[in-house]
């Protein structure tokens, strides 16, 4: 018969919170590159389709001028905005050890 070692707490423990925290910078990583997706989109992307974005109007104006003046710059202000209460969730879930919502 050959008796299992006794498990140590500790190990246990630290290995849970090194998974935790893996887990954790990859939720983070993978938000950090979806929203910098949706920039690069606003920002470049507006400006190298602007001819066809043309044909839309938004208030009277072009969407290309309108997205170029005032939507790429709102846009930025709502990731900025979205990034810091998701992060904030995500940084308290990973403190108390939660699972994310």
């Amino acid at each position: 018969m050959n008796p299992t070692p006794p498990t140590d707490p500790l190990q246990d423990d630290a290995a849970r919170r090194r998974a935790a925290r893996e887990a954790h910078w990859e939720r983070t990583r993978k938000m950090t590159l979806l929203l910098l997706a949706l920039w690069l989109a606003t920002g470049f992307g507006t400006v190298f389709f602007a001819r066809e974005l043309a044909q839309f109007e938004i208030f009277g104006w072009p969407l290309s001028f309108y997205m170029a003046a005032q939507g790429a710059s709102l846009v930025s202000l709502a990731i900025i905005g979205f990034y810091a209460w998701r992060m904030r969730r995500l940084d308290s879930e990973a403190a108390t050890g939660t699972e994310p919502r």
